[in-house]
């Protein structure tokens, strides 16, 4: 699906295919914190915990930002403890990920099938997990909660959006999905996704 849809926000958690083994893994955004004062950026350069880096907004202002992973760490920023006066761990909780609004989309995949746990850069909707082809288009859900949306609106000959949960994700499927030649196609790729 691609247009408009491409600038709706990303939920913070989507599922991925696992790098590793194909299976459905779990990706979660990282969280940048605007760095106050330029004597800080040594700590947070040299933090384990940590990624720096030198972000420009659209203005062209340049601004320092730390970017934690809390999905490398169980999906906590209890992970968090000294830090330069000013900060919290708390500032890293869901902060401001870093989705297409500053160029990245990185984050951390956690694959429960083989134990994989580590930094991954997303590229959506190539990674989604819930994708499927359909006369050389791609139909993708961000996760299996609004698939089974996606699932049960292409298989509802009424198609009340007001009766979904992912209603604004709905909006923008593209027709060539809702056609009734498409609908059989769809819903039993979804359903073999859905089961797995």
């Amino acid at each position: 699906m691609t247009g408009t849809y491409d600038w709706n926000p990303m939920p913070h958690f989507v599922d991925v295919r696992c790098p590793s083994c194909s299976a459905r893994a779990t990706f979660e955004f990282a969280e940048v914190v605007k760095i106050r004062l330029k004597n800080d950026v040594p700590f947070f350069q040299k933090s384990k915990l940590f990624d720096y880096q030198l972000f420009q907004d659209s203005c062209g202002h340049r601004w320092h930002g730390a970017i934690f992973y809390a999905g490398l760490h169980a999906g906590s920023v209890a992970a968090i403890r000294s830090l330069p006066e000013g900060y919290t761990p708390e500032n890293w909780a869901h902060s401001r990920y870093l989705y297409r609004s500053h160029g990245l989309d990185i984050g951390s995949v956690n694959c429960s099938s083989c134990g994989l746990i580590q930094k991954h850069d997303l590229d959506w909707p190539s990674d989604a997990f819930f994708s499927i082809q359909y006369k050389g288009q791609e139909l993708w859900a961000f996760n299996q909660e609004s698939a089974k949306d996606l699932r049960d609106f292409i298989a509802d000959i009424a198609r009340d959006i007001d009766d979904y949960k992912w209603r604004h994700f709905l909006l923008h499927i593209p027709s060539i999905f809702k056609k009734r030649g498409a609908r059989e196609h769809v819903v039993k790729h979804l359903n073999r996704l859905l089961d797995y």
